[in-house]
């Protein structure tokens, strides 16, 4: 399998889950600290960071601990490429619609 194909395996794993996804919605907003991320959701801090470890081993973010503060940022790269891939998606689905309509239309008889 190339390496295109495993780092959309990857994305798509991370962004299964919908706290991951939660947490990649608000870090495109910016980078924030892990108890920032963390407050939203009804869960103890152990638990949220094994969320926080497969977005990062899954490429999604990168985090750096600076002190006693862990920020986590976006990698927008890794993010991109998925979103390419549903764009591509999109457009062959749309396309195969296009289609589908233009052969309706030709086979079905006018109303009159």
């Amino acid at each position: 399998m190339d390496n295109h194909q495993l780092a959309l395996d990857s994305a798509f794993h991370a962004l299964a889950d919908p706290t991951r996804r939660a947490v990649v919605g608000r870090l495109v907003r910016g980078p924030a600290a892990v108890t920032e991320l963390a407050s939203p959701f009804a869960m103890a801090l152990p638990s949220f960071m094994k969320h926080l470890r497969v977005l990062e081993k899954d490429g999604l973010i990168r985090s750096e601990k600076i002190g006693r503060i862990r920020t986590c940022r976006i990698d927008a790269e890794r993010l991109a490429a998925a979103e390419s891939w549903l764009s591509e998606q999109r457009e062959i689905w749309r396309s195969r619609a296009d289609r589908l309509a233009d052969f309706a239309e030709t086979q079905m008889p006018e109303e009159q």
